[in-house]
């Protein structure tokens, strides 16, 4: 662990190195088309240093700003690789309006390959927004995706995927924001249009004063058009989820009249789902299930158990409801209040 350590902060050495630049100024600049990488560096009270990349893309014409942050999670690689290959694939005489791409957004997390937080202050970036000017690394970060890079955007969305120790089936979802009926509606059609074959929508229940902890919720609370995509797994680069990601954004940017307008979207069946619920561990233990994300359950059946080291069964879960596993923990280990699973309801809609 030393040894990525050093690596990490050596990079990061090689990085603060380089010529800065204003992402206000960047953002603002009336050339066109363009394309301009620039890093934010941070420091805190607690002597952590680190740095936000960002890709400012602008094509040859105005048009909507759509922003997409990869890399919340830095053990989460599929949608890391997706945005690495669309900065090298987009033609920005095909683009219309501006891209910002976030391409990591932990760096500490994936330059160590941490699972769900940054090492550095042990705090989930995904569940630090809106963030503080004044706290440590990661809610300094948090603070500035909302306070500068959100409230440019059109269209915001959060690419993640399955961690380190979850199995998931790929989909992109949404909240359905009744307050904000406009932003939820292209919302839903981005998602339904993606080319995805799940859809999931999520209750949006928050107010306008509680920390909205996600990263794309903080932006729908600001009144954002925000989603996002869940695809791959397990902390492996699986390529046919890398694939799927870049189809789902090539979808949304033809869908906003951005990108590829000339090319046919391929118009599929998906299936919509909604009303999830969870199942959480109780105890610490050895998790076991001949289940996987995907699977369809019924209510009452048995889809799991932990027991000690000793092989004794300490916990038995059982699905509350009839419906598909959304995702699911997918290693041995298991903790007290870990996500065991999400099943959520499904209905076959046609695009």
């Amino acid at each position: 662990m030393l040894k990525i350590a050093s690596i990490f902060f050596s990079l990061i050495s090689v990085q603060l190195a380089s010529s800065q630049q204003n992402f206000e100024s960047v953002f603002n600049d009336f050339e066109r088309p363009f394309r301009k990488d620039i890093q934010i560096d941070f420091e805190d009270s607690l002597g952590n240093s680190g740095y936000l990349p960002v890709s400012v893309l602008k094509g040859a014409s105005e048009g909507p700003v759509f922003t997409m942050v990869a890399g919340v999670h830095g053990y989460e690689y599929p949608p890391i690789m997706a945005v690495q290959e669309l900065l090298r694939e987009i033609d920005l005489q095909e683009l219309k309006g501006t891209l910002i791409v976030v391409p990591i957004a932990n760096t500490a997390s994936f330059f160590t390959r941490t699972p769900f937080i940054n090492p550095q202050d042990k705090a989930n970036l995904n569940n630090a927004f809106p963030g503080k000017s004044d706290g440590s690394i990661t809610y300094k970060l948090a603070h500035y995706i909302t306070e500068q890079i959100i409230p440019v955007s059109d269209v915001f969305l959060d690419i993640h995927g399955g961690d380190a120790c979850e199995d998931l089936i790929p989909f992109v979802c949404y909240y359905n924001n009744v307050k904000k009926p406009e932003q939820t509606a292209l919302a839903q059609r981005l998602s339904e249009t993606s080319g995805f074959n799940y859809v999931v929508s999520y209750p949006y229940t928050i107010t306008d004063e509680e920390p909205a902890k996600y990263t794309f919720k903080q932006a729908v609370q600001d009144g954002k058009t925000a989603l996002s995509i869940e695809c791959g797994k397990l902390g492996n680069v699986q390529q046919e989820a890398v694939e799927l990601i870049k189809k789902g954004v090539y979808n949304m940017l033809r869908e906003m009249k951005m990108y590829g307008m000339g090319k046919e979207s391929s118009q599929q069946d998906f299936v919509s789902l909604h009303q999830q619920v969870y199942i959480d561990s109780n105890v610490n233990g050895i998790f076991y299930s001949e289940f996987k994300a995907g699977d369809t359950v019924e209510k009452g059946d048995v889809v799991g158990h932990t027991t000690n080291v000793f092989g004794k069964v300490l916990e038995e879960y059982k699905a509350p409801k009839s419906g598909v596993i959304l995702y699911k923990l997918a290693t041995p280990p298991i903790n007290i209040d870990d996500t065991v699973m999400c099943i959520s309801s499904k209905v076959l809609k046609t695009n």
